[in-house]
């Protein structure tokens, strides 16, 4: 898989995204929860594993990202990263962690650094948050900030649909990026938006960006492990390509297994001591 390694198999950081950019080289990205999954990511060759807040639903089960905590993020991120050895590993700041205050912000970014060994956090929001942004990238923490479809203000949105369609909302992320940008993000997620608004963004800023059903214009792109390997049955949006079937290889492979135990297969002389 060395082919598919950015610029070398030395470790990803967050200012190489800058030159990433500029070389026009794609940032790819995959979430991950555990030890087991990281690892196998990382030998890919992936660019970023994000340790998201997505685990609530993935992980845990449930309906949105609203349920899972600071203390259950750095379980996931800490597993995550002591299994990675090139990609650069962000995790999410879950809801509630940073929207009281910006000292609390700062408090909750610097523990999931210490606690759980990532290379960088990422945050939802604009220009309201900018201000935190700075004091975090002034603190030493590289941030990612996440516009568009911001999955921990659904109940806000009503929904998980398309953001940003009409000109008011699309001029106003414009300048929520801009201000993420020069707060210091070193790269932003932008969610569920029009590919020509993805476009317009990717231009306006200094930092990456890393779409997520945003069109092929971003940085780079990111999707769910459990998705993009065929894990999940039912869940199939517009953007979501799937590379793999592993619900049916694994559910065969479990129905081979218990037939073998039933009749008494498995185990068999060579396989006992």
């Amino acid at each position: 898989m060395a082919e598919y390694l950015s610029t070398t198999k030395k470790k990803i950081t967050a200012p190489l995204y800058f030159e990433m950019k500029q070389n026009g080289e794609k940032i790819s990205w995959l979430t991950a929860y555990d030890y087991t999954t990281a690892s196998i990511i990382d030998a890919g060759g992936v660019d970023t594993i994000l340790v998201g807040d997505s685990a609530s639903n993935v992980a845990d089960g449930n309906m949105t990202t609203l349920p899972i905590t600071v203390d259950q993020m750095i379980y996931h991120a800490r597993s995550v990263a002591r299994a990675v050895n090139h990609a650069l590993v962000v995790c999410d700041m879950p809801f509630g962690s940073y929207q009281v205050s910006a000292e609390e912000g700062l408090r909750n970014a610097i523990r999931i650094m210490k606690e759980a060994g990532v290379d960088a956090v990422k945050i939802e929001g604009g220009a309201e948050i900018a201000p935190m942004i700075k004091r975090m990238v002034d603190a030493g923490i590289p941030v990612s900030g996440h516009l568009g479809l911001t999955p921990q203000s659904v109940h806000k949105f009503g929904g998980y649909g398309l953001r940003a369609k009409g000109d008011a909302e699309a001029e106003k992320l414009i300048a929520d990026a801009k201000a993420l940008d020069e707060a210091g993000c070193f790269c932003i997620v932008l969610e569920k938006i029009p590919a020509d608004l993805a476009k317009k963004v990717t231009e306006a800023v200094s930092c990456a960006t890393i779409g997520i059903g945003a069109g092929p214009h971003c940085d780079g792109q990111v999707l769910v492990y459990a998705d993009m390997l065929g894990m999940n049955r039912g869940f199939k949006p517009k953007f979501l390509r799937q590379y793999a079937d592993l619900y049916e290889i694994i559910t065969n492979a479990v129905g081979r297994y218990v037939n073998d135990v039933k009749t008494a297969d498995f185990p068999n002389e060579t396989e006992s001591y």
